[in-house]
């Protein structure tokens, strides 16, 4: 049988993604090489430049192309010195630290520790602190709340004390010593919270303010016992990226700004 001769045309190419595998190669022979040689001189920004090429590559990092320094470092930043990145470490620290510190209460369901885009969240379940219908702190409640004042001290970002109830409507009525709303009931549950870290445990009054949203931020569902119990709290919200700022000396320091409510 005769063979048939192949046309140059139809010889066998490399396979394109040999090229790709070869590119790569010769990053990690580059990057291996200068691991291993002097590069004493090398500040660590410019290593954490020089590895944001391999980001996203081995799923253990994310981001980065290229190994240009790019307009952050030209306008004095850089990727060891972004805000975000610091604030974003110390918020996972202080969390990790109150999940530590709130270990009981967690486990016993009375106290319950996250984050989210307003910034670390301290919530309180209103039965463990408060008889029903009623904003006076009990006073087995106030160890914890010692608790969380030593957290606030350590913290100089601005502290939002937010009051929450169910739906269900106060007994006994206003004219009995009750609360008429919801509206009320929550907001005095969450200024005296607020009064016992300022009057008792000495924070600062000017990082402090009070919320009252009554039934109207529900998080579970009031139609069941369980959820109307979850409704009921208090959140302790350290706000993100917000602090008190001192003025110059022998001036007076500057109005708490409106951006703490955002």
């Amino acid at each position: 049988m005769a063979v048939k001769k192949r046309k140059k045309s139809e010889l066998i190419a490399t396979p394109l993604w040999m090229t790709t595998f070869g590119d790569m190669n010769n990053l990690l022979m580059v990057f291996f090489v200068l691991l291993m040689g002097d590069v004493t001189h090398v500040t660590q920004e410019e290593f954490q430049l020089m590895m944001s090429p391999f980001r996203g590559s081995f799923g253990a990092l994310t981001g980065g192309s290229t190994f240009e320094k790019g307009r952050l470092v030209e306008l004095g930043q850089n990727v060891m010195t972004l805000p975000s990145q610091k604030k974003g470490k110390a918020v996972a620290t202080h969390l990790k630290l109150m999940v530590q510190a709130f270990k009981p209460e967690i486990e016993a369901k009375k106290v319950r520790v996250r984050e989210d885009e307003r910034g670390l969240v301290i919530t309180l379940t209103s039965d463990a602190y408060f008889d029903p219908g009623s904003a006076r702190l009990r006073n087995d409640a106030k160890a914890v709340l010692k608790k969380v004042s030593g957290i606030l001290k350590d913290i100089p970002n601005f502290v939002r004390i937010e009051g929450h109830t169910d739906n269900t409507p106060n007994a006994p009525p206003a004219a009995k010593g009750g609360f008429e709303t919801n509206w009320e009931l929550s907001g005095a549950r969450s200024v005296n919270v607020l009064r016992y870290f300022q009057e008792e445990e000495g924070v600062n009054p000017k990082r402090l303010s009070a919320v009252a949203f009554g039934q109207y931020r529900p998080i579970d569902d009031n139609n069941t016992p369980e959820g109307r119990a979850f409704n009921r709290r208090v959140d302790i919200v350290i706000l993100r990226e917000k602090v008190v700022e001192k003025g110059e000396a022998g001036k007076i320091e500057r109005p708490l700004p409106d951006e703490e409510w955002r």
